[in-house]
C-alpha cells in the first residue's frame, strides 16, 4: 500500500452517524493527517442534532417493518439527507471549511449472510459448472449475501453542502460475503491500541459491539476480533418510552433502572437467545432486538410482577451480562482493559453493571485515553471517508468476516 502525497497534509473531515436508537446525528470536525500507525486525529467540533420528531417517528417506522411505498421511501430518504447535510453546515460554524464527508446515514434494515453446510455444496456445484473458482468465498448465483440499507443518500449531501462526500460503507464488504459490520474496528486499531495492553473497545450504542485489540506487536491486526455482542440501548431505550408512555425517552444515567431490582432467572432465560450463541463473525440490529423482542421480553417478565424500575434494572443486566457472555465465550483471552464508547457509557447504572460481571479489568471509557466517548462512531466514519480518499482499505475481514480488505464507501463529488 502506497497512499497518495495527500496523507502527508492534514485534512479536514466532517464525520456523520445516526445510530440505530435513532435519538439525532452524531456530527464531528475533525483534523486528520497520517495513514495507518501514524494516523492522528484531532476534534475541533462535536454536536448531536436531533431529528425532527416527524421523521424519527417514520424513521423508527419503517425500522420496524411498517410497510410503505417506493414513493414514501425516497421522501424519507430524501428527508434524512437534507438533515444531516444541515449537521454538515453547522458543525462548521466558526471553523475553516472541510473538504471531505464521511456520512454513514441511517440503517433501517440490516441481515446478515446466511449460509448453511448444505448451501456450500450446492454452491460450490453452480459455481463449477459456471466455470468459476469454488473455493471463492461468495454465493454469486445465490441469495446468502448479506443486506444493510442506509438512508441519506451521499449524492443529495455532497450536492447540497458541495463537499465531497463517501457514504454507502457498508455495501463493499458485504458484496464479497462479508457482514459489512462491525466497521469500526481497523480506525480503532490505529486509535486505540497499545504496545502492552490487549483492549476490548466496547461500543454500546443502540446494539453493542466489541472490538478485541491484542497488544500492538507481531502479527497483531490478524489476532483482531470484532462482532456485535447483542443489545446495548435498543430495548432500554424502547422499554422507557413504553413504560413512561412517551415521557421519556431514555433513561439518564440510568437512574432509573438503578432504583430497581434485576430478575435475574430472567436474564438467565433471555440469554438463551440464539444470537448470543453464534460464534462471530455476525451482526445483528433492530431487526431481531427491536420492539417485537421487547414485548416478548415484557410478557416474559409478567410471570414475576416486575415494576418498571425492576423491568429497566433486568434488561439493563441483560445488556451488561450478553456482553459479559459474549467475552467470556469468544475472546481468545480475557482484555486487560474495557474502553467504553457510545451512548450507554453514560449509562452510570449500566456501567457499574458490567464492572461487577469483569471483576478486577478495569471498565474506562475512550474519554481516559483522549478520544471521545460521545463522538467515537462519527469520529470513525470520518476516518474511514479519509482512507476511501487515500485509497487505503476500510474493513477488517477478522471483524466482518469478508475474504479480504477492500475500499469502503462511494463518493460523490460536490457540485461544480
Amino acid at each position: 500500500m502506497h497512499p497518495t502525497e495527500k496523507a502527508a497534509v492534514p485534512t479536514r473531515v466532517i464525520g456523520l452517524i445516526s445510530g440505530t436508537s435513532v435519538d439525532g446525528i452524531d456530527a464531528v470536525l475533525v483534523d486528520i493527517s497520517g495513514t495507518e500507525l501514524d494516523l492522528k486525529v484531532e476534534l475541533l467540533a462535536g454536536a448531536t442534532y436531533p431529528y425532527p420528531a416527524e421523521l424519527r417517528e417514520r424513521i423508527l417506522a419503517v425500522g420496524a417493518g411498517v410497510a410503505i411505498s417506493m414513493a414514501e421511501l425516497a421522501e424519507i430518504d430524501d428527508a434524512i439527507a437534507q438533515v444531516f447535510a444541515q449537521a454538515a453546515q453547522n458543525i462548521q460554524i466558526g471553523h475553516q471549511p472541510a473538504t471531505l464527508i464521511g456520512s454513514h446515514g441511517q440503517t433501517v434494515y440490516h441481515r446478515p449472510p446466511k449460509e448453511g453446510a448444505g448451501e456450500q455444496g450446492s454452491r460450490r456445484e453452480m459455481l463449477t459448472t459456471h466455470g468459476l473458482n469454488p473455493s471463492y468465498p461468495l454465493t454469486a448465483l445465490g441469495t446468502s449475501l448479506g443486506y444493510s440499507l442506509q438512508l441519506g443518500r451521499g449524492a443529495l449531501i455532497a450536492h447540497l453542502t458541495n463537499i465531497a462526500t463517501v457514504s454507502n460503507f457498508r455495501v463493499a464488504d458485504i458484496a464479497i460475503g462479508g457482514h459489512g459490520a462491525p466497521l469500526v474496528p481497523r480506525v480503532d486499531a490505529y486509535l486505540l491500541s497499545h504496545p502492552q495492553e490487549g483492549r476490548c473497545i466496547q461500543n454500546i450504542g443502540g446494539i453493542g459491539n466489541v472490538a478485541y485489540i491484542p497488544p500492538r506487536h507481531g502479527d497483531w491486526l490478524s489476532k483482531i476480533r470484532a462482532w456485535d455482542t447483542g443489545p446495548g440501548n435498543s430495548l432500554l431505550d424502547l422499554a422507557v418510552e413504553h413504560l413512561s408512555a412517551g415521557a421519556k425517552t431514555y433513561d439518564e444515567d440510568g437512574n432509573w433502572a438503578a432504583s430497581g431490582t434485576p430478575c435475574h432467572p430472567l436474564v438467565e432465560q433471555w440469554l438463551n437467545q440464539d444470537y448470543f450463541h453464534l460464534p462471530p463473525p455476525k451482526s445483528t440490529g433492530r431487526e431481531l432486538f427491536g420492539v417485537t423482542y421487547l414485548h416478548q421480553c415484557l410478557k416474559d417478565a409478567q410471570a414475576y410482577q416486575l415494576n418498571p424500575a425492576d423491568i429497566l434494572a433486568t434488561l439493563t443486566e441483560l445488556t451488561a451480562a450478553s456482553i459479559f457472555y459474549s467475552y467470556r465465550t469468544y475472546l481468545p483471552e480475557m482484555p486487560q482493559r474495557v474502553l467504553l464508547c457510545g451512548g450507554g457509557s453514560r449509562n452510570l447504572y449500566l456501567k457499574q453493571k458490567l464492572q461487577l460481571l469483569l471483576g478486577s479489568i478495569p471498565v474506562w471509557t475512550t474519554d481516559e485515553v483522549g478520544l471521545s466517548a460521545d463522538f467515537k462512531e462519527a469520529i470513525a466514519f470520518a476516518v474511514l471517508a479519509y482512507w476511501r480518499h487515500l485509497d487505503i482499505p476500510g474493513n477488517l475481514p477478522t471483524a466482518t468476516g469478508a475474504p479480504q480488505e477492500v475500499l469502503l464507501g462511494e463518493i460523490h463529488q460536490g457540485q461544480f
